[in-house]
């Protein structure tokens, strides 16, 4: 279960005044924890570990659409 740790604290990581590599590796490390999350998933079917997934991905998204700028 170091993987739900993980995230847990991956999640409470304050996401203020980053620069734009901060913003790749926060995207990179939530797609990573987000993967590895899903295989635990398929194995145990909990609906905690998809609630963490679910909001992994909400921040994952927040920060992609930062970096990728309004069109």
């Amino acid at each position: 279960m170091d993987v739900i740790n993980r995230a847990l604290e991956f999640e409470q990581t304050k996401m203020r005044s980053l620069s734009t590599s901060d913003r790749v590796k926060i995207v990179r490390e939530a797609k990573a924890l987000i993967l590895e999350l899903n295989e635990v998933y398929k194995v145990e079917k909990d609906e905690e570990i998809m609630d963490i997934m679910k909001r992994l991905t909400v921040i994952k998204r927040k920060v992609e659409k930062r970096l990728k700028g309004r069109p």
